[in-house]
């Protein structure tokens, strides 16, 4: 169907939900329910949707004949590895792991004009890819299986292909998919388990370039069945550089290890530049099968199960195509699972030099991570093929503890997988060390501060990339010695005051998140200065924010602005709790002073008496672009932040609800389609039929709301970017809204169903962008989780289910599982290392309205462990008479009478 066809079909610019797999979760409406400048209050959703989101439910499946296949792209490479998509029918595509960088998974530009809009071209930054898919039809390497099945005396051949099944089963439950295959007349479970691996706290082995394809065959017939697999590897390295030159060869050869068989896939050249180009490098395509058979190229080699499969590997010229097959002979109610790698070796990253990334500040060329301690793609294999056991049971472990939860399936889902950015071309890892991201792939470099601040997720999984990132570029390259202004992007750019703000609490939170404080004690000179920048924009002494700098809407702001202060605010007061302790009571007292004074006048002065907005600098009034007398998004985001890190309250607690629900109210709307319709201008982030909040509305009915500019950054307010939105989701589960979160994420959840897009991929100004990690602090607060590794202290506080919880959690050592009963005069509760350890002083919980504690007894491995008892209202704080560390398999039960 052509694009204008289907944006006019699908209703873009009007209301009505989109005709999907998906229940309709709210209405009727009237015409008259859309006349306010947003939705009202009143919301119309369904009870039965609602209810069912509380639900514990199970993973959420994506089915070939509810036509929900053909969008899915699950990453399935090593974090900053480039991207590998797994697709809905186990095909491999995409293939974005030579260095390319284009803006946008898929670098698409759709030639749309539509009335409102001032574009005359949709490119990625517009969200090309949310309203135009891309498909698994992006293939530039052909890769596949095939079976070959003798059963009641046929032969019959059958690809892992969608066309070649009566169903196709898709399970993405990250880092892990399982995708099963069924044929109504064959007696065969035949299953594919795809990954890379994964393993939290161990960003090494979780970076290794490569993706695991596992296929699992039974037999469920009463008679034996012969099943041979087919696996074939297109060598289609240099691809883009053969456009400009082709003084190379395409060669394969065979690689037999005792670890493994494989086919080795490289390109030869003398050609010192082409060695240097970004889609240099070599592949390997390897089974642990010993047994197997290995071809050079299954095009020209002579082999009959090879050829049988020749008519499914298209245009592929003179580029040979590697091949392994593997036999068996299945008994009845017999099974076997082949595994096979691919790893490759593209070693020279490449940014482009072109227009919106000019002043990169990182060298034009730079070698992945990975080289590091590899020398070719035949290393990476030989070191899986080794370590294959450690490391499929580690990345099974993880899944399986994840999901080993009382929380709501596709909530465990929606909140987890957008850690899957790290394995994409957003993200990268140069052989330093360093980690370097763009903001989504291809788009806005330099691990943008006032980007990442948002994304919660890295720190909880991989807290060293994190903790390096703060050292070596926020305290390092990227900060100013005089001023103590940590630079945006990176060495050799300005500052943002969100960015400044929001990296002093993520060095809080990286100081939390270690085991023994070294960042805070070897960088608080430095850390100390930051802090002192973000009070010195306060002009007039006020606590608040006054001079304008640069923000994540890409404008200077004028005046007092309360998303910015309060942010302001709360990275003070991170600066407050590091100086605590580091025992600098002196700064302590200055950032206190500074915290209190902020909060009394952004309550006063910035807040409406519903929501907090942005004060206009009487000099200026509202000349300049602004959010002024609207409801904004971030409005108590400093709030929100603090829940993420324990800071506790930083500002009024009812004032902060009533700007929670002032957004409730004005911003979120179950059918964005009126809005967008009377609101032209804004990226396409959520179409018509679809629920989000959007990030400003005018509720007041101001005039020139967001001022008197005709700035391109007022399309921003009309828009659903799920960074923001997952932000707020967290916030309100922090604060007891529940429903009001589960809602909110559901409802990005559901844009990104299968049936419409790729669940794996939030779209904001490009692709896989980096704020959508924000998802993670929704876990994060729906835990209650708190945690200090210095310090030995954990605590949860379930919003969910509290009487019967269970949930992951993750530490600066380990990983592992809690889980709690409550009753009105009993709680019990349990701690299980899964990996690594737990360094353990301290334990708090929260006890039922009606319980008050008598005493508490610790149990590690079934032995006491002598602690103290302290309740404060329903918090209990179990303080261990000594640091105990608890190891992988060990178990800590709490029980408080």
């Amino acid at each position: 169907m052509k694009r204008r066809k289907f944006l006019k079909s699908s209703g873009l610019l009007s209301g009505g939900f989109l005709t999907s797999q998906l229940p309709l979760i709210a209405g009727p409406f009237k015409m008259t329910d859309f006349l306010l400048p947003a939705f009202p209050a009143d919301k119309k959703l369904d009870r039965k949707w609602v209810e069912s989101l509380y639900e514990r439910g199970k993973p959420t499946i994506y089915l070939k004949t509810k036509n929900e296949l053909r969008y899915i792209g699950m990453p399935v490479g090593g974090i900053c590895c480039g991207s590998l998509y797994l697709g809905g029918d186990g095909r491999l595509w995409l293939w974005d792991i030579f260095n390319q960088n284009s803006l946008g998974a898929v670098n698409k530009i759709l030639p749309i004009k539509l009335e409102g809009f001032n574009v005359k071209e949709i490119n990625n930054v517009f969200g090309t890819l949310y309203l135009e898919p891309a498909t698994e039809d992006v293939n530039p390497v052909q890769q596949g299986f095939a079976l070959k099945i003798k059963y009641q005396g046929s032969e019959i051949i059958k690809r892992l292909h969608h066309d070649d099944w009566d169903e196709i089963i898709f399970e993405g439950t990250y880092p892990v998919a399982t995708i099963t295959y069924i044929d109504k007349k064959l007696p065969l479970k035949i299953t594919l388990k795809a990954y890379s691996p994964f393993i939290p706290g161990d960003a090494y082995n979780s970076g290794l370039p490569a993706t695991v394809q596992s296929i699992s065959i039974k037999n469920t017939s009463k008679e034996n069945i012969s099943v041979e697999i087919i696996g074939w590897l297109q060598n289609n390295l240099l691809q883009y550089t053969a456009k400009q030159k082709n003084d190379f060869t395409r060669v394969n050869e065979l690689s037999i290890n005792t670890g493994y068989k494989g086919v080795v896939l490289k390109c030869e050249t003398k050609n010192d530049e082409i060695r240097k180009a970004a889609d240099f490098g070599n592949m390997v395509f390897a089974t642990l099968n010993k047994n197997a058979n290995c071809i050079r190229d299954i095009m020209s080699e002579k082999n009959t199960s090879a050829a049988s499969v020749r008519n499914f590997i298209s245009n592929v010229g003179s580029t040979p195509v590697a091949g392994i097959t593997t036999s068996f002979i299945l008994k009845p109610q017999q099974e076997t699972t082949a595994d096979f790698i691919i790893s490759w070796y593209t070693p020279n990253v490449s940014f482009p030099d072109k227009p919106p990334n000019q002043g990169m500040t990182v060298e034009s060329t730079q070698l992945h991570f990975y080289t590091k301690d590899f020398p070719d793609a035949v290393a990476v294999v030989n070191y899986i093929s080794k370590k294959f056991n450690f490391l499929h049971q580690q990345t099974f472990l993880w899944k399986e503890t994840w999901y080993d939860s009382t929380l709501p399936w596709w909530f465990l889902e929606r909140t987890f997988l957008n850690i899957s950015t790290l394995a994409t071309a957003t993200s990268h890892r140069f052989q330093s060390g360093r980690f370097y991201a763009w903001e989504g792939v291809g788009c806005c470099h330099g691990t943008c501060t006032h980007v990442y601040q948002y994304a919660q997720a890295m720190s909880r999984i991989f807290p060293e990339l994190e903790r390096d990132t703060r050292e070596r570029v926020d305290l390092g390259i990227g900060y100013d010695e005089k001023t103590g202004m940590i630079q945006i992007r990176g060495e050799k750019t300005g500052p943002s005051i969100d960015g400044q703000a929001g990296t002093l609490l993520r060095i809080y939170r990286e100081y939390l998140m270690s085991k023994n404080g070294a960042i805070l004690r070897n960088n608080w000179p430095k850390i100390k200065k930051a802090v002192v920048f973000v009070m010195q924009q306060d002009k007039n002494e006020d606590g608040m924010l006054d001079t304008p700098m640069e923000n994540t809407l890409d404008a200077l702001w004028s005046g007092e602005i309360a998303w910015l202060v309060g942010l302001c605010i709360a990275g003070v007061r991170a600066g407050q709790a590091m100086a605590e302790e580091v025992n600098d009571t002196a700064f302590a007292s200055v950032c206190s002073n500074y915290v209190e004074k902020g909060r009394k006048n952004m309550e006063k002065y910035l807040y409406n008496g519903e929501y907090f907005i942005h004060r206009p600098d009487p000099a200026e009034g509202k000349k300049g672009v602004g959010s002024y007398n609207t409801c904004h998004i971030d409005q108590v985001y400093g709030q929100a932040w603090a829940w993420q890190v324990g800071l506790g309250r930083v500002l009024d607690k009812e004032k902060t609800m009533s700007a929670l629900r002032a957004l409730w109210k004005y911003n979120y709307m179950p059918d964005v389609g009126p809005y967008i319709k009377d609101h032209p201008g804004g990226r396409f982030y959520a179409l018509a039929g679809e629920g989000g909040m959007v990030m400003n509305t005018n509720p007041r009915k101001d005039d020139k709301p967001y001022g008197e500019a005709k700035a391109w950054q007022i399309g921003y307010f009309s828009e659903c970017m799920s960074g923001f939105e997952h932000q707020v989701a967290a916030h309100m589960m922090a604060e007891g809204m529940v429903e009001e979160s589960l809602i909110l994420t559901r409802s990005i959840h559901d844009r990104y169903h299968a049936y419409k897009r790729n669940p794996f991929n939030e779209i904001e100004c490009s692709d896989h962008y980096a704020r959508a990690m924000s998802s993670y602090g929704t876990f994060i607060n729906v835990c209650g989780f708190t945690y200090h590794g210095p310090k030995g202290k954990i605590g949860f506080d379930p919003k969910i289910n509290p009487e019967n919880f269970k949930a992951p959690f993750t530490g600066a050592e380990g990983w592992g599982t809690y889980s709690q009963q409550r009753k009105e005069e009993e709680f019990t509760s349990r701690i299980i290392v899964k990996n690594g350890q737990l360094s353990l002083k301290t334990i708090t919980v929260t006890l039922d309205n009606l319980h008050k504690a008598n005493n508490a007894t610790v149990l590690i491995n079934k032995k006491v462990s002598p602690s103290k008892l302290t309740q404060k209202g329903t918090t209990c704080i179990i303080e261990l008479t000594d640091v105990t560390m608890i190891k992988k398999g060990n178990l800590l039960s709490l029980k408080i009478n």
